[in-house]
Formats: C-alpha cells, structure tokens, sequence
C-alpha cells in the first residue's frame, strides 16, 4: 500500500490524522504550543476540506465540557491543549473519563506555570494521569501522526470507551518540519472506521440520564467500571497496534524496545529525547557497550507486567523523567516502573531532566550511560539525580 512521504510539522502531522476521522465536532481554544495544530485544522475547515463543526469557546474548561456534551449527544469528537489549558480543564477532564466518551485530544506536551514558561516538559499530561484518560506517547512527528490515527479506534472500542489523549512535545514535536509518510484519506478511514457510539442523548427511544448525583449508592460501582475498562486496553491497544503495523509497516504496541536484545543496561523514557539517546547508546555500542532503550509509548495503561518481562535479568536500568512529583518518590516514570520492577533484583535509579524546555543535548545522555555502568559494575548512585541542571 503506498503512502505518501511529507515534510510536516508534529502540530500539522496531527490535524491531518484527526481530519482523516471525520470527526462530526470540534472544541477549540488556543494555547501555546497548540494553537498552530486547530488552525491547521480551522484551514481544513474554511477550505470545505471538512464538514466539522468547529466549536469557538472562551476557555479550555468550556472546550472540554462543549467536547463532553458533543460527544454524549453521539458526536465523533476531539480537542486540543497543553499546560495551564490542561490544567483549567480539570473537573471536566474527569467527567470525560466517567461518562466513558471516546473523545480523542491532542496534548502538546508543555510546562506548568509558574513561572511562566512555554516550553516542553510533561508535567501537564502527568499531573493528569490519574484522571481516567488513555495516555498515548510520541518521539516523533510520524509517531504523532500514528498515535492520533489510532487513536479513535482504541477510545471508541466497545471493550474501551474511554478518552485518549495523545502527548508530543511542545515545540521540539509540534513546531517542528519532519519527514513522515501519511495514509491516504481513503485508506485511514477505512482502518478507523464509522463511529458507533454506545449510547446518544438524542435517541428518544432509549432515554438515558447523564451526569446525575452519585453517591454512596452507585458510585463505587461506576468506578469499578472504569478501573474495568482499563483492564480491557492493554489488548485492544496491541490489537489496533497489530492491525496499524499490518497496514503500515510501523509497529508500535506498548514500547519500542531498541537494541535490547543482549543489553545488559536498559534507559527508560517517553518522547522526543528518544532519539538522542539512540544516537549515544549506537557510540556506546560501537565500544562495546551493552546498552538499550525502552521508550514506552503507552503511559496509561501502565504495562506494567511487560516492563517486568522486558527488564529482568538487566544488569542495570535507569528511567528519565521529564517532569518532578513534588513530594513523592521521584518522577511519575520512574515511580511505576521501580513498582512494576518489585521482585527483579535489578539496580534501578531515575533521572529529573529537561524541566521547562532545558535541552537534553548527547553530552547528558553519555552521562547517564557512564553512570549506569558504574552502577552495572557493583557502584552505587542516588535512587533520583538532577540532569543538566545549574548548581
């Protein structure tokens, strides 16, 4: 099947794959670094290259609820945000999730103020991440494009019903051209298919009752369906995974497991710095050096089993974390992956790294493959160390 090959930037790369599902509606409010992806879509818009009915609110919390009741009523829907965007949706970013509507969003990944700051870090998704969403992660602008595509059929799934969210770095992903080979309009639609929703406001012969007072009576029960239906989409997200790869020939899943099959050190992270840390770890390999990187590409649901699997029996591993928890035990990354790692016998130490955009240049990289060395030979380093940061 052929594709085309395109230069696109990440924000573009998305507004393509979400035009590609026919979405019936769209909520938009601008944010940086988001804005460029829905005035890229508003073009589609205005050109009669889609009959989406965008949806101009006044807030990011009115995006989500117009989003919320768009979708309720049997609307293919989707929305966009980053930062402080995120973080003035959050009531409603909740009530997504319970409601089980399959609204897709893209997350341009960017810091929280304050201070104020627009760059890349992924304290906004994280602070998030207990909200009841599919969290879908990107390295790349193709990733970006995939992820989105695939999006739809994950939310929508009948075993599923849940929101997804779709991470890229802000600026670093969204702002910037890359090479990526797209589906044609024809072919994606095929693979994501008519929207079929489970259930509709606007359907009198079934008259339901959405968003009620829930209390000690029934509420625990809806949770329980939730806490269901995130067991359910591990399978159907490498299902759709399989299927994509079937088409496309890029085969994703929970991770991209690289150069791990004889590697005694294994890195851990999620996003863009992906790639810097495959151009260290292909140095380090040409001295020698048995190292490997696992970048997850689903956050939530946290696979944690296939993590187990992937790193036992691992000399030394190390997990990167692109944003802090204030108080907790490190970074949210390395705190699921030390839990899903309890048992292994395996030295495992995290990483704070490039907090409000602070590049992560291959100097840092090599640092952090030396230090897992030290570690693999018998040494000791602290369970969470600073990267790249004045002191």
């Amino acid at each position: 099947m052929e594709q085309k090959l395109v230069a696109l930037s990440g924000n573009e790369a998305v507004a393509y794959a979400f035009k590609q599902a026919r979405p019936h509606v769209a909520a938009a409010f601008p944010i940086t670094p988001q804005t460029e992806m829905m005035h890229k879509y508003a073009d589609f818009v205005a050109n009669g290259e889609s009959s989406t009915e965008m949806i101009l609110v006044e807030s990011e919390h009115s995006a989500m609820s117009a989003a919320i009741g768009s979708a309720a009523a049997g609307a293919r829907t989707f929305t966009a945000t980053s930062s402080a965007g995120f973080a003035l949706m959050w009531e409603v970013v909740y009530i997504a999730a319970s409601l089980r509507l399959p609204i897709c969003m893209a997350m341009v990944n960017r810091a929280l103020s304050g201070n104020i700051n627009i760059h890349c870090d992924h304290s906004d998704s994280m602070g998030g991440r207990d909200a009841g969403w599919i969290h879908l992660f990107s390295e790349n602008a193709q990733e970006s494009y995939d992820n989105a595509v695939m999006s739809w059929r994950i939310a929508e799934h009948m075993d599923v019903r849940l929101p997804v969210m779709v991470n890229y770095d802000g600026f670093i992903i969204s702002h910037t051209a890359d090479a990526l080979y797209m589906l044609p309009d024809d072919v994606a639609w095929k693979f994501i298919g008519k929207y079929k929703p489970a259930y509709t406001l606007l359907n009198p012969e079934k008259p339901i009752t959405v968003g009620p007072l829930d209390l000690t009576d029934y509420y625990f029960e809806h949770k329980t369906s939730q806490l269901a239906a995130y067991d359910k989409a591990p399978a159907i997200i490498q299902q759709v995974s399989d299927e994509f790869a079937d088409l496309t020939g890029r085969r994703y899943g929970f991770a991209e497991e690289y150069r791990l099959d004889d590697a005694d050190m294994v890195m851990v992270l999620l996003g863009s710095s992906a790639g810097t840390c495959k151009d260290v770890i292909d140095q380090y390999r040409e001295k020698g050096v048995k190292v490997g990187l696992l970048k997850l590409r689903t956050f939530r649901p946290f696979p944690a089993a296939y993590l187990a699997k992937v790193l036992s029996g691992r000399k030394a591993v190390c997990v990167l974390d692109r944003s802090a928890s204030f108080g907790g035990q490190g970074g949210p990354l390395f705190m699921e992956t030390r839990s899903a790692m309890y048992g292994l016998q395996v030295p495992v130490h995290g990483y704070i790294y490039g907090l409000g955009g602070r590049d992560f240049d291959l100097k840092q990289a090599a640092t952090v493959i030396e230090n897992l060395q030290k570690v693999a030979a018998g040494g000791e380093l602290k369970d969470i160390n600073l990267l790249g940061v004045r002191l």
